[in-house]
């Protein structure tokens, strides 16, 4: 099996007006790859109508509503992350419980709070009792704020996983831009965080570092927008890694950090 964790998909309120195609040339592209299953997100409007890292409620309900209805068209290739804005707090753990008994299998956060902050306690706290994931957003130590995002780094996920020891968090997207070195460095010794290599970053000794911080039992394979990248990524993996140590980045970590049953079975 080959897992993507870190996947997004459109919908007719996005940007693009070629969303259609965009989600059918993905599942095309994983399927030359061969991925198994693409669990994804969709971030609200995509900035459309609520700022891409401060969704509206009504834009995630929007979005998570399409994710469902693509999880229902596509039933053996993508699982959803229910996407949240920890801002609104009522709304978000609603949407959690909604969604989840829908069927999706994981919690994804955007940059809509810092990492740090209390906020984002009780959906970490729901996380834990219901045995799902926090895909978080990263910015590979980025300490200024932008408008309509906030500057969590890997420090302050840390902050946050050392908060909460049993929940599972994976950090967005190392290969995403930014100081790669100081987020290996923050999470190396937080066990329950996971790395995930999507991004289109391909830096040269990166998947080494990687392995060296947190070994293979704390890596997850994900492309997030660029599915090019991800391969070129697994590509050089397969023939740096043993077969056990290769199938536990490909997908066995995911089976493990994700609900029982979420995937097919091996």
């Amino acid at each position: 099996m080959l897992i993507d964790v870190h996947a997004h998909f459109y919908h007719d309120r996005t940007p693009r007006a070629d969303w259609h195609e965009r989600n059918a040339s993905r599942l095309r592209a994983g399927e030359k790859v061969g991925i198994t299953v693409h669990v994804a997100s969709i971030l609200g409007s995509w900035g459309r109508t609520s700022p891409t890292y401060f969704p509206s409620p009504a834009d995630l309900e929007y979005g998570n509503n399409a994710l469902l209805a693509l999880t229902r068209e596509h039933p053996a290739l993508i699982r959803g992350y229910v996407t949240v804005n920890p801002n609104y707090t009522s709304h978000a753990l609603s949407e959690i419980a909604r969604c989840l008994a829908s069927g999706m299998i994981g919690i994804k956060l955007a940059a809509s709070r810092r990492a740090t902050d209390p906020l984002l306690d009780p959906i970490c706290e729901v996380a834990r009792d219901v045995g799902v994931p926090i895909l978080h957003h990263i910015w590979q130590h980025r300490r200024r704020d932008w408008p309509g995002q906030e500057a969590s780094d890997a420090a302050e996920l840390a902050t946050l996983a050392r908060r909460h020891p049993g929940v599972s968090f994976i950090l967005a997207h190392i290969g995403g831009g930014g100081d790669w070195q100081h987020s290996l460095a923050a999470v190396a010794r937080v066990s329950n965080i996971h790395v995930d290599l999507s991004g289109s970053g391909v830096d040269g000794g990166m998947l080494e570092a990687c392995l060296e911080a947190v070994g293979v039992e704390r890596l997850l394979w994900g492309c997030d927008l660029t599915l090019d990248t991800g391969w070129a990524k697994l590509r050089y993996l397969e023939r740096r890694l043993d077969r056990d140590a290769l199938e536990r980045v490909k997908w066995r970590n995911a089976a493990r950090l994700f609900p029982a049953g979420a995937f097919p079975s091996d």
